[in-house]
């Protein structure tokens, strides 16, 4: 069978790649040869009227993953993902994002909490050759959140082939903790990748779940070290693949402190030896470190069909002296937790659909008050899947009746649900209204998306629930195509 790179797709090839990649991890056959890179931080200074201003540049572009083997790529102000977005509460910021990919895409970003015309969905395409600026006021407490495309129908090409960066919002609570970027505070976007013989990305896109790599990039760096220079070290931790799952420990087993999920700051921090992050989540975590030892960070195999094999995913090797760490504080300045509404809404997860329904863009499925609070039950009677809500944050309440495990608990806008398993949610939405534009809820396993396995919300004035339309116009205001 002749073996594709991403632009000249199969089906054929993805069938036979879906199954057996990702199976059996990579563990032993790593060397650890290749310095983890750092993406570069963007922080811009505030103009004169106290804006800052990003310019992102979505561009095809080309990677070398493998020695000698440079593979085609997308990337943003780069060859392969893009630069971290870092912003203090408060700040007013905005975007100019030009998209010179030859196809339209977008660009949402994942955990913020802003107006749905600016919140980078499926409604708001960036035509090839055009640029697309939204605006906002950063309103949100510290927290990891990232950026990545959201087009119907193509989000798993778009971020697989590089579309993707971490986005860091600080507050006044954020020098408490390791915040020293690239140091002692460090990014660590996981993706698993396929590779074929000439070291392009192999696009495999077909089976239950899509893409299941056998290899793993951490921050765009295949077969990475990281050198650590203090005794303890904060990783923010995004699951930046398609659909594998990846239950994150320590070679030796060590334990180590959760402090942040995707929303923010938990109340207190959680000793785990294992995190378990489904493609979207977040967790923050603080390690310490000996002089001089060296140790595995691993994805261990679990017990779904998402989380298969054994993946070494990155090498921390410590300097022979490290600079001292301040103690981790008992008590963090995480949020109050989100107290469940009287209102409970209900959600079946089917193969690629919810409710029954795959997704309509002309549809709203959903009409909720602003700042309103509710449950979300989640009933998945299949396989594996996962559930994020844009602009909001929630608690989890249970999986399956039981209380999650501490690090479950904090502000998260993602959850990982088990083939068969009931997760209730505790959601909290924001005051931002507009009845003609919509946010998504929607499995974060690409293909589910991709395929149908979304619905749309509106949020509008208390009061007006019931004269809220329900189908929008895709043309005009409700879905702006922002062109050159």
């Amino acid at each position: 069978m002749r073996r594709r790179g991403f632009f000249a797709l199969t089906g054929l090839v993805g069938l036979a790649l879906a199954g057996c990649g990702g199976a059996n991890g990579n563990r032993g056959s790593l060397g650890f040869a290749n310095r983890l890179r750092i993406p570069p931080v963007l922080d811009p200074r505030p103009g004169a009227d106290g804006v800052k201003r990003f310019p992102l540049l979505m561009r095809p572009g080309q990677a070398e993953f493998l020695p000698g083997r440079p593979a085609r790529t997308w990337g943003i102000n780069g060859d392969y993902l893009g630069p971290t977005l870092r912003v203090r509460r408060g700040d007013k910021v905005a975007m100019a994002v030009t998209n010179l990919l030859p196809e339209a895409s977008t660009l949402h970003w994942h955990g913020m909490r802003l107006p749905a015309a600016m919140d980078g969905g499926p409604h708001q395409l960036i035509a090839s050759g055009g640029t697309w600026n939204p605006a906002w006021t950063v309103d949100q407490p510290a927290a990891t959140t990232w950026y990545h495309p959201h087009p119907h129908g193509e989000t798993s090409e778009h971020v697989y082939r590089g579309l993707a960066g971490m986005f860091i919002v600080d507050d006044e609570h954020s020098a408490e903790l390791p915040h020293t970027y690239g140091v002692d505070d460090v990014p660590l976007i996981v993706q698993d990748k396929v590779f074929d013989e000439d070291g392009q990305l192999e696009e495999a896109f077909a089976g239950t779940f899509g893409l299941l790599g056998d290899q793993v990039l951490v921050n765009g760096t295949h077969d990475p070290f990281f050198e650590v220079t203090t005794t303890r070290v904060r990783f923010r931790i995004l699951n930046g693949s398609n659909a594998h799952v990846f239950t994150v420990g320590f070679a030796d087993d060590r334990r180590f402190q959760v402090i942040a999920s995707d929303a923010g700051l938990l109340r207190a921090p959680a000793t785990v030896d294992r995190v378990r992050i489904s493609p979207g989540e977040r967790f923050e975590v603080v390690v310490e470190f000996r002089p001089g030892e060296q140790v595995v960070l691993r994805g261990f195999a679990g017990d779904s069909a998402v989380e298969k094999g054994d993946y070494d995913l990155l090498k921390f090797v410590a300097a022979q002296q490290l600079a001292a760490s301040p103690e981790l504080p008992r008590t963090l300045a995480g949020r109050s937790p989100v107290e469940p509404g009287e209102r409970v809404r209900k959600f079946r997860l089917g193969g690629s659909n919810i409710n029954g329904n795959e997704m309509d863009l002309a549809r709203i499925d959903e009409v909720v008050a602003a700042g309103a609070r509710e449950v979300w039950e989640l009933d998945n009677i299949t396989y594996e899947h996962n559930f994020h809500i844009h602009e909001v944050a929630f608690r989890v309440l249970t999986v399956d009746g039981e209380e999650p495990p501490e690090h479950l608990r904090g502000p998260k806008d993602t959850v990982f649900v088990p083939g068969g398993a009931k997760v209730r949610l505790a959601v909290e939405f924001g005051p931002h209204t507009d009845p003609k534009v919509p946010y998504m809820y929607h499995c974060h396993i690409l293909k589910h998306e991709d395929k149908g396995m979304m619905g749309q919300f509106v949020i509008v004035p208390p009061g007006t629930e019931d004269q809220t339309p329900r189908t929008l116009q895709l043309t005009g205001e409700g879905h702006h195509h922002h062109g050159g």
